[in-house]
């Protein structure tokens, strides 16, 4: 009787190790999220710079780069005549189109800006190997490719659209060469940056009047090269801090006549850019954005 009692107990000891026990599911509330009732006044939008770049190819090849590499923009506008500006990436994500740089104290800029790619060769084909010998440092003028006249008309239009949308300063629409200057110098020297703000209203721009006393004021008083450099860093440029004019300062320097003295960017400081400076900084001030 006991050694059947045993085994009666035997057999069914597994049969409880198999019973599955559950906890009972918590019920929670739905609980609804109220966009109404409070808002902060300490909010500004998130897009605070847009970036202009050309893509150094033509437009198979730049599509390709653009949609299958490790490389994109939001916008993407090709050198042929059509009606279209193409939309490569949505606004609302990140694209990766910046890379390291900087600019008016922010230093990931592919986190809050837009990237625009226009279709370019950037340096003529003959003019591609001019730095090599080492008889200049940069490329003038005249070596860069002029942007058709529709590419522009369709970046103006872009642009204006953006840059009302998330209220961007004029400051920070620039080019990848304005964030990058030792690694970058598109858009070039040839990209319109005073039509599209004479014109459209776009962009940053110095006043002829302002540049011309500067200009008589430095003959007065020659600034140092702390100061110089200073000034450089309250438009935006991320300007080192040394006491010459090494390669990494001449970069900044020939990246800002890239876009504000075109037709003469040497990579060397004189009166005329200092002035162009200055007036940028009395026009712009306080138009910095950091937050």
């Amino acid at each position: 009787m006991v050694k059947n009692i045993f085994l009666a107990l035997g057999l069914a000891l597994p049969l409880v190790g198999c019973v599955t026990t559950t906890s009972p599911v918590a019920t929670t509330k739905s609980y609804s999220v109220d966009s109404d009732t409070y808002q902060s006044t300490g909010k500004s939008q998130r897009i605070k710079t847009i970036v202009l770049h050309y893509t150094v190819s033509d437009n198979e090849r730049s599509i390709k780069t653009l949609t299958t590499g490790n490389v994109s923009a939001h916008y993407l506008i090709l050198d042929k005549n059509d009606d279209k500006i193409y939309n490569l990436v949505p606004e609302s994500e990140r694209a990766w189109h910046a890379g390291d740089g900087g600019f008016a104290g922010r230093t990931i800029l592919n986190d809050t800006s837009i990237g625009i790619e226009i279709v370019n060769a950037g340096i003529k084909p003959e003019y591609r190997d001019a730095l090599k010998n080492g008889d200049m440092d940069y490329h003038p003028y005249e070596h860069y490719v002029a942007f058709d006249g529709l590419q522009i008309k369709k970046v103006a239009q872009l642009v204006q659209d953006i840059a009302g949308r998330y209220d961007i300063s004029p400051k920070n629409i620039i080019g990848h060469a304005d964030l990058a200057p030792s690694r970058k110098i598109d858009p070039g020297a040839k990209f319109p940056w005073q039509r599209l703000h004479d014109d459209y209203g776009i962009g940053a721009w110095y006043d002829e009047a302002d540049k011309q006393y500067f200009m008589q004021q430095v003959q007065l008083a020659t600034p140092t090269i702390r100061e110089v450099k200073q000034a450089f860093r309250d438009y935006g440029y991320q300007m080192n801090t040394t006491d010459v004019w090494d390669k990494e300062s001449r970069d900044v320097i020939y990246a800002f006549q890239l876009h504000f003295r075109p037709l003469k960017p040497t990579g060397i400081m004189d009166i005329e850019t200092y002035a162009i400076l200055k007036a940028l900084n009395k026009k712009y001030a306080g138009r910095d954005d950091f937050y």
